[in-house]
């Protein structure tokens, strides 16, 4: 599963870090506001498991569940 942090360090990012980090969940962190751009992304943080793309709160029940 791949699974991507899109992240500008804001408190939300770091917030969403921390529980990644309590679930001991490998992700990979794209910090690049251009990249986000690109993706459509103009909110974060944004996390991406497998392609789909969850906001804050999806992310967070995402990760409550796992």
């Amino acid at each position: 599963m791949k699974k991507v942090l899109y992240s500008t360090g804001c408190p939300r990012c770091e917030v969403l870090k921390k529980k990644l980090a309590e679930k001991n969940i490998d992700y990979a962190e794209v910090t690049s506001v251009d990249e986000m751009l690109g993706l459509g992304i103009t909110q974060v943080p944004m996390f991406s498991v497998d392609g789909k793309l969850m906001d804050f709160r999806e992310a967070v029940d995402w990760v409550n569940n796992q």
